[in-house]
């Protein structure tokens, strides 16, 4: 017997609503991360920059936060000063703190205060040399700038987004899928998780310090590449199951 068009809805809100009515405590289950940045990266180098305002305002006081703006040489390009040109890259790294109501969320929920209008949405599957592999989420998206303090003026740019969620033994591309092995983790196992949020953003098309124009295939080639090396470096595999 089919069963009514009104079930999955009701099932659903009531899975979802039952987050609520959990412990609020339990065995910590620390994220499978490293959140100290390094200084380079497969030909990346780093420089680390602080949270902004809104994200310290967004989230719990004890989220942990390491961001860094990352270049690379781009070999054979040199401006007529004598520098050379370099690619530029936002990576982002989240740690939530210990309450899973007021914990980290997905980027499509706060990019628009970014100035981004999202474009496109897709999963792209990334394998490590390790012989490890996950899926992270990609999104294309335009980022109005504002050019002046009345903000009305702006500049748009083209931009590729990656992200996933790195918990204590999982990794997951899925908002609602982490939010449901919270729940099965505190009824079943007792754990309340903290979770990793990485992200990493790449221009592409007229970037302003780049003579020659990015194409998209160029920018995700070198993202995905970055987070590749970035990831096996990064996460403790030995406690991510196979």
């Amino acid at each position: 017997m089919t069963p009514p068009p009104w079930l999955l809805p009701l099932v659903l809100t009531g899975t979802l609503g039952a987050v609520y009515f959990l412990p609020s405590a339990g065995v910590v289950a620390e994220a499978a991360v490293r959140m100290e940045m390094p200084d380079r990266s497969g030909g990346w180098q780093f420089h680390n920059v602080p949270p902004s305002e809104a994200e310290l305002d967004a989230l719990a006081s004890d989220t942990e936060f390491s961001k860094a703006v990352c270049r690379q040489i781009r070999p054979g390009e040199i401006s007529a000063e004598g520098y050379y040109y370099a690619d530029r890259l936002d990576l982002s790294i989240v740690l939530s703190g210990y309450d899973l109501n007021n914990s980290i969320h997905r980027p499509e929920r706060c990019m628009p205060a970014q100035g981004h209008t999202i474009t496109s949405s897709s999963d792209v599957d990334l394998k490590l040399p390790n012989g490890r592999e996950f899926t992270a989420k990609r999104l294309l998206s335009v980022q109005s700038i504002p050019t002046n303090e009345e903000k009305t003026e702006y500049v748009s740019f083209n931009c590729v987004t990656y992200y996933f969620f790195v918990g204590h033994d999982q990794i997951t591309h899925d908002h609602l899928g982490r939010t449901f092995i919270d729940m099965k983790d505190r009824i079943v196992r007792g754990l309340d998780q903290r979770w990793a949020y990485a992200s990493a953003t790449m221009w592409y098309g007229k970037v302003p310090w780049i003579d020659t124009e990015v194409s998209e295939a160029e920018a995700d080639e070198k993202l995905r590449t970055f987070l590749i090396d970035l990831a096996e470096k990064q996460i403790k595999w030995e406690q991510i199951r196979s």
